[in-house]
């Protein structure tokens, strides 16, 4: 019976202590705090189309690893209006933010209307989810990466044209 009492006092402890409600980004490293607020500061830009801000939160160098492959931060603040001028009622809805010394890891959910004339995504609303990842050196972004569900890219590229079918070998008549 003390086994018992022991062992279900340990796990309620446990229970309790995961489940304690003080415990979120806010007590991460200061570092950690300063990428996060970097990383809101570009979310508020795509969202705004006001670039202002970027120069305190993105490093010179900056290299997306995205399908476009653009290296330097010019790169991204004509890639922000450009996606701002497509799509002005963007929202980009963070669900869930990870943030240390290093990478800042955001789940995001992307909803508007596209107007057709950004990367391929057709005219029209659209709702997708994406994982953005971003590695950060002395406070400034210098890397990031986009990691999409499949489903959610194929509503981004239904207006491209799709490969054809692959169709079987047709049968030789003449052979034997």
């Amino acid at each position: 019976m003390k086994k018992f009492l022991f062992i279900l006092t340990t796990a309620s402890l446990f229970l309790i202590s995961s489940c304690d409600s003080k415990k979120d980004d806010n007590n991460g490293s200061d570092k950690a705090k300063q990428n996060l607020a970097a990383t809101r500061i570009v979310t508020e830009a795509f969202m705004s189309g006001d670039i202002s801000k970027i120069d305190s939160a993105v490093a010179s160098d900056f290299v997306d690893h995205t399908d476009r492959g653009d290296m330097g931060r010019d790169s991204l603040k004509a890639m922000i209006k450009a996606n701002y001028a497509s799509s002005k009622d963007m929202k980009m809805e963070p669900i869930k933010e990870v943030a240390d010394d290093e990478f800042v890891f955001s789940w995001m959910r992307f909803t508007g209307t596209s107007d057709g004339t950004m990367g391929g995504m057709p005219a029209g609303p659209y709702d997708m989810n994406a994982i953005e990842v971003i590695k950060f050196k002395d406070g400034k972004a210098i890397e990031h990466w986009t990691f999409m569900q499949p489903s959610d890219m194929m509503k981004m590229m239904s207006d491209m044209q799709q490969p054809p079918a692959m169709m079987p070998p047709a049968k030789d008549s003449t052979s034997k």
